[in-house]
């Protein structure tokens, strides 16, 4: 009977235990907490499981051989992991907490390069969810059955800055309706021209966030490495479009549980649930999140903080740096780097510098640039519209002539853009505004050329000659002046010709023969003199 009865206590144990570990997922790990919370858990269920079999009355429990024993182990176990998670601390470690990311000094024109219109992503995440819960409005035959996720990774793709999501099942039924198939879709925005595609697969996505039992994704990665602490999942897809779980797996440089870095990523098509494992610089090229925003953030507030120690960091504080509230990202050489302001830790309004990371390689640079806080440029942004009562998104970082430039996009109370803003980094009373990017950028432009920080560039251009009779004549307005544009037999070339500085043009027809004097341009070059 007695044997039994143990063998009731340990199959009931060990199901409880099942429970815990299928639900929870802890991984088993002595660098994981959840592993010390997952074996104290057990402990504490056995001993009441053993007090209430006996049926102890209170004076006997505390006689109890076997509870004392059991009470000791909690006890210990619970001493060495706070033990443990001080040694590991910062309190200790100051030095090696500092040493975590290497940062190296950057020079911000050479570093980060002017980009074209159609390169700037405009949308942050929540406008990116907005205009994906608009794309799956329209789609009928999925829209009852699925929602979008509100995953929205910001990634690369084909050169172009974009953030997807996959689908999710829009209640439990609907999952059991239609997990046999998986998940049809996943959502693709465009960030610069804010194109939303609903991408259709050809097999549906059968490992997700939405999905139960062991289809999960968090469980399909726990029981294929029971070992492995994962940090923050993202979804990204490859140059061809398969989407894919990117998992880093953590590594804990410092002691039990403290220098928490990433060694390694697990990647999982979402589609077939098979794992590639690498080192985390093995890491393929198209992966753009192997770090988080906030892990990079962490390693450099530590490397910002510690540098004389971890009392100077709480007293003295002296020569301590500390990131500033948030971040965004850039899309520089196919990867997408992290960046946030540096300001010093008295909380003053003015960063002292901004740092970039790479979230796939951890490479970091800081650029000693002095000037205005993001929160103190989205002030000054929404103080130039303050009637229309817009919020500002938080600052993308740009290179505008060579200038250091905060752009924000403004947006109203339902959440769209209406406007855009750049405001001069280091003197953030300038700020332009605009409808379009191109149209900010020229308001931009002409304010640092009026405050004296652009230079009318010299025109090197040589000044060209050609005659010949002309073949065809048309006119256009320009900026309110009136443009003849003509074509000369013996060449391609367009010739724009002011009429405000040759009036003469307007004598001339179709079969004159004309000299011209020229420089070259783009779209058309533009005249000296017309004879």
């Amino acid at each position: 009977m007695k044997t039994s009865k143990k063998l009731l206590i340990a199959v009931l144990v060990v199901i409880i235990a099942g429970i815990y570990y299928y639900i929870s997922l802890p991984a088993f790990n002595l660098h994981s907490s959840d592993t010390w919370f997952f074996i104290i858990f057990l402990l504490i269920i056995l001993l009441f499981i053993i007090i209430f079999r006996k049926k102890f009355r209170k004076e006997e429990i505390k006689q109890s051989k076997i509870v004392k024993s059991l009470g000791f182990v909690i006890l210990g176990l619970g001493v060495i992991y706070l033990v443990g998670s001080l040694l590991s601390s910062p309190i200790i470690n100051a030095r090696q907490y500092q040493k975590l990311m290497k940062v190296e000094e950057g020079e911000f024109t050479e570093d980060v390069q002017e980009i074209s219109f159609d390169q700037i992503p405009l949308l942050d995440k929540d406008s990116a969810a907005i205009l994906g819960d608009r794309k799956m409005g329209s789609m009928v035959d999925m829209v009852s059955q699925f929602e979008a996720d509100d995953i929205y990774t910001q990634i690369n793709y084909q050169g172009r800055p974009v953030r997807v999501s996959p689908l999710r099942y829009a209640s439990t039924i609907k999952w059991i309706t239609n997990q046999a198939n998986g998940i049809p879709a996943y959502i693709r925005i465009d960030m610069a021209n804010q194109n939303t595609e609903l991408v259709k697969l050809d097999q549906g996505i059968r490992y997700s966030t939405s999905e139960y039992f062991n289809r999960n994704i968090y469980r399909h990665l726990r029981f294929a490495h029971p070992t492995y602490i994962y940090g923050t999942l993202s979804f990204e897809i490859d140059e061809d479009g398969v989407p894919y779980w990117v998992a880093p797996v953590k590594k804990f440089n410092i002691g039990l549980f403290g220098g928490e870095t990433v060694g390694r990523v697990v990647l999982c098509n979402a589609i077939t649930g098979e794992m590639e494992d690498y080192a985390i610089k093995d890491v393929p090229q198209w992966i753009d999140r192997a770090y988080s925003a906030d892990l990079l953030v962490q390693l450099f507030d530590y490397y910002g903080t510690l540098k004389h120690g971890f009392l100077n960091s709480v007293l003295g504080q002296k020569d301590c740096l500390e990131t500033t509230d948030g971040y965004n990202y850039l899309a520089l050489d196919d990867d997408v780097w992290m960046y946030t302001g540096v300001t010093s830790v008295n909380g003053d309004q003015s960063n002292v510098g901004f740092v970039l990371s790479n979230q796939r390689t951890m490479e970091t640079k800081y650029y000693k640039v002095e000037g205005a806080t993001e929160a103190a440029a989205m002030a000054s942004a929404e103080g130039q519209v303050q009637n229309l009562k817009y919020h500002a998104t938080f600052p993308l970082l740009l290179n505008i002539s060579d200038e250091p430039t905060y752009f924000i996009a403004l947006k109203d109370d339902a959440g769209l853009v209406k406007k855009y803003a750049m405001v001069n980094v280091q003197k953030y009373q300038i700020v332009a505004i605009g409808d379009s990017v191109s149209q900010c950028e020229e308001n931009y432009l002409s304010l640092l050329l009026s405050n004296g920080l652009k230079e009318i560039a010299e025109d090197t251009r040589e000044v060209q000659k050609i005659t010949g009779k002309i073949t065809k004549i048309a006119q256009g307005v320009i900026d309110g002046n009136s443009h003849y544009y003509l074509m000369v037999e013996g060449s391609d070339d367009i010739f724009d010709v002011s009429v405000v500085d040759y009036i003469d043009v307007i004598r001339y027809e179709v079969g004159d023969e004309v000299t011209i004097e020229y420089k070259e341009d783009e779209k058309a070059n533009t005249v000296m003199s017309l004879k």
